[in-house]
């Protein structure tokens, strides 16, 4: 929702003040936001277009997500893998795959587990044609998906993320967004598919060994509450890290890009996420049902309407200390009737030195319906002789 009206200014101050530590990172670019309070903690270069490598496959399995959702796609449902995908996708100079063969059916299912955790170009490739037809057909249904989440400043070109010259680009801020969009639209099928910490698939040639491939995430088994997200890297971009972690009802998404190593990537997303719970806090508002504010309803059976904390409802703040902060909500308005209970009709800004600006939810705390005929003279009247 885009607030538009302001309703009131509310007083929230705490008389110390103190800034988070200061955190230094080697990477080209890295973004941090709360996803609990909206709150960015960090942004170096976030707005900076860049290849994603195989960052870009998050929205490959994005959209297979919401296909699963809508029910026009089912986990095991198989797809062929084609002779000529797979001898694109086959050997050293393919980059990451999933080790599948020529003509095999795969379940979408072990797709999604091949992309996700081995991070297989052939497999992204597998379940696009599968889906789409062609790979450039599904790579329209990225780019669609794309807009509608936002992703203002990103481009795909292709479904794995492979170089093309350019025409594939992210940004920090859209990859987090990407991050945050699958966690909240998606929440099983990511728990499901992201944390994943191996899988096997294919065999060796000779021995006909299985082969288990580890999930390269820097951040499972490393940081407590680290569930996803994606790696990547070419020699183009370096190397790179979407990453997600819970703690204590605290969510946080990181993005790194422009690293030189793979070691390098592990220790600086570690200490990435780890300085985002460490050196800040959240801070209670307002408890989930409590009335934050009123707002005018126009045309409606009454005349104002409470609005809520659909949830508790928390800013984030350097740990330590408290800081100063402005709060107001805001709406589009006078709202409209009718109005139902729960709808997200306001929001709640807080503003601070440290974090800056934090957008929080507002609900309808109850039911307002369309006003009768006597109750729209009345209004008129009302406007009429410009009474309040």
């Amino acid at each position: 929702m885009k607030p538009a009206y302001l309703v009131a200014l509310l007083s929230l101050s705490a008389p110390a003040i103190a800034a988070a530590p200061p955190f230094d990172t080697t990477a080209k670019v890295a973004y941090l936001k709360d996803l609990s309070s909206g709150a960015v903690l960090y942004d170096k270069a976030g707005d900076l277009r860049m290849p994603p490598a195989s960052m870009a496959k998050m929205m490959t399995v994005y959209v297979a997500f919401d296909l699963l959702k809508k029910g026009e796609l089912k986990l095991d449902q198989k797809f062929q893998v084609r002779p000529e995908t797979w001898k694109q996708w086959h050997g050293p100079a393919a980059g990451s795959t999933m080790f599948l063969s020529p003509g095999e059916e795969v379940s979408v299912a072990d797709l999604l587990a091949g992309i996700v955790t081995l991070s297989g170009n052939d497999a992204c490739v597998v379940l696009a044609e599968g889906i789409s037809g062609t790979e450039p057909a599904f790579v329209s249904l990225m780019n669609e998906q794309a807009r509608k989440l936002g992703l203002t400043n990103s481009h795909f070109g292709t479904s794995n993320g492979w170089p093309d010259n350019g025409v594939t680009y992210v940004t920090a801020r859209d990859l987090a967004r990407l991050a945050e969009a699958t966690i909240r639209d998606h929440p099983k099928l990511y728990k499901d598919f992201y944390s994943r910490l191996d899988f096997t698939w294919g065999k060796t040639m000779g021995s006909g060994q299985d082969i288990t491939q580890a999930n390269r995430d820097p951040l499972l088994g490393r940081v407590a509450g680290a569930d996803g997200l994606k790696t990547g890297h070419t020699e183009e971009a370096g190397y790179g890290f979407t990453g997600s972690a819970e703690q204590n009802g605290r969510r946080l998404v990181m993005v790194m890009a422009g690293l030189s190593s793979s070691n390098e990537r592990i220790a600086q997303s570690v200490s990435f996420m780890n300085w985002g719970f460490r050196a800040w806090r959240a801070r209670p508002l307002f408890a989930k049902g409590k009335q934050v504010q009123t707002a005018e309803v126009q045309l409606g059976n009454a005349r104002e309407v409470g609005l809520i904390a659909p949830r508790d409802l928390t800013v984030t703040v350097p740990a330590g200390a408290a800081s100063d902060m402005t709060m107001k909500v805001v709406y589009q308005g006078p709202l409209k009737a009718p109005i139902k209970a729960g709808d997200h009709v306001a929001d709640l800004v807080v503003t601070s030195a440290d974090a800056g600006q934090q957008l929080l939810p507002l609900v309808a705390a109850s039911d307002v319906g369309p006003a009768g005929f006597f109750d729209r003279l009345w209004a008129g009247l009302r406007a009429l002789f410009g009474l309040a």
